[in-house]
């Protein structure tokens, strides 16, 4: 049971991010875009972004495991994967990033609402959250600079 709810949540996280990402890629609107110098090259996304789906994954079995689907750190989980899912068609398919960075800056708070609920019953599933908010912190100034670069 523990190993097929595992399996379970790394396919729908992994599933899931991998169909919004081939539904709605980066189109020529993304490449005329001015991006500020520390703009990673694109290349980088996509591991950072497996990775980091593999960690959340595991943090959102850890805690449903323990909790089940009816605690706040559950739905704190399902909430930033919401945010999480919606902000990639905000910016890349709607072209918004003025609404994409309020969607992302939910998600960040979300994350850190996660780690913080989380870490006094499962500190691995709250470490697991702490590369998730560094890195979502960082799209949040690259968002933040893209918008107003443009």
């Amino acid at each position: 049971m523990r190993i097929a709810a595992l399996f379970a949540f790394l396919i729908v996280v992994l599933g899931c991010a991998s169909l919004i990402g081939l539904a709605v890629r980066p189109d020529p609107w993304y490449a005329t875009l001015d991006k500020p110098p520390f703009n990673p090259p694109d290349w980088v996304f996509a591991p950072v972004w497996t990775a980091l789906y593999v960690m959340i994954a595991i943090a959102g079995w850890r805690t449903w495991m323990r909790e089940g689907w009816q605690s706040r750190a559950m739905l704190l989980w399902l909430m930033q994967m919401a945010l999480n899912f919606a902000w990639t068609p905000m910016f890349f398919g709607a072209h918004v990033p003025d609404a994409a960075l309020i969607v992302i800056v939910c998600l960040l708070i979300a994350i850190v609402a996660f780690i913080r609920e989380a870490w006094p019953r499962d500190r691995v599933a709250a470490w697991l959250f702490v590369p998730y908010a560094a890195w979502v912190a960082f799209a949040c100034v690259l968002n933040g600079a893209i918008m107003v670069l443009n």
